[in-house]
């Protein structure tokens, strides 16, 4: 008689002890950010340490109080971003970066939002810049993780110098001025206009928000769209938004297009856009 106890049942479906789910692509825990936090100020040094640490993701590894420590530090510990002040003593944060770039990203982090400075800034190499008071906490920690990732943030204060000094770099594109040595005849300055430009009175009939122009000044400066989110401190999907709505308003189809109309370069753009 066959022995029908569950306990001594040789059945292939018997429950045996509780596997473990098998892993087909098995990932190592994400690493954290790490960070060298370089200011002079002892008290914003340890809030932002403080700040940092306190993230998922992000860690402080070392403080620094000049350039020279930064440099120091950066050297020692590798880390992945490295957050710097301008105006320390000793040596300051423009001197370092140099020095610092080959090592790790580094995202400018100051009060000094004088233009000048932004722009020796990033072409000394800084990946980003935040002036204080122009960013939460929250925005803060996404732009170091941004900046470990190779994305450039800057606030509205150092995008208005970017601006300003790509404006300056294609001003011998956009305008078209008459050399100093041929002075043209008065009554001919008429013929001139279509050539040097929109002014803002003429920018006006288009009727784009200020946020809109902003934005049309840098697809005219030749920006992409990540370079414009990251200038307005904004996402590319608001960034597209936004190009959808100012092609509707400038009647355009492309960037190309949309730009000739801006800076009055277009056949068509002394008649408007009726």
């Amino acid at each position: 008689m066959p022995d029908d106890d569950p306990q001594h049942s040789s059945s292939p479906s018997s429950p045996g002890p509780p596997s473990r789910p098998v892993a087909l692509f098995p990932t190592a825990p994400a690493t954290p950010v790490r960070i060298v936090v370089a200011d002079d100020n002892p008290v914003v040094r340890a809030g932002l340490t403080a700040l940092l640490s306190g993230r998922a993701g992000l860690t402080v590894v070392a403080e620094a109080a000049d350039g020279r420590e930064a440099y120091e530090a950066a050297a020692l510990h590798q880390p992945d971003v490295v957050l710097l002040d301008v105006r320390m003593p000793g040596v300051d944060g423009i001197a370092a970066l140099p020095y610092l770039v080959p090592i790790a990203p580094v995202l400018m982090l100051t009060y000094s939002g004088e233009p000048e400075t932004v722009q020796e800034a990033l072409r000394k190499g800084a990946d980003g810049y935040l002036v204080h008071g122009e960013f939460t906490a929250d925005q803060l920690a996404t732009a170091v993780r941004d900046t470990a990732r190779g994305r450039t943030h800057l606030t509205p204060t150092a995008a208005s110098a970017l601006l300003t000094q790509l404006r300056d770099a294609n001003a011998h594109v956009d305008r078209h001025l008459p050399s100093p040595a041929k002075p043209i005849p008065l009554k001919g300055l008429s013929q001139l206009q279509p050539s040097v430009g929109q002014s803002s009175s003429d920018r006006s009939r288009f009727q784009l928000s200020a946020r809109e122009a902003e934005i049309m000044d840098l697809i005219a400066s030749g920006m992409t769209n990540q370079q414009i989110a990251a200038a307005c401190f904004i996402s590319e999907k608001t960034v597209k938004n936004h190009i959808n709505r100012i092609f509707a308003k400038l009647h355009s189809t492309s960037r190309s297009e949309a730009a000739a109309k801006w800076l009055g370069t277009a056949p068509s753009s002394g008649r408007g856009v009726g």
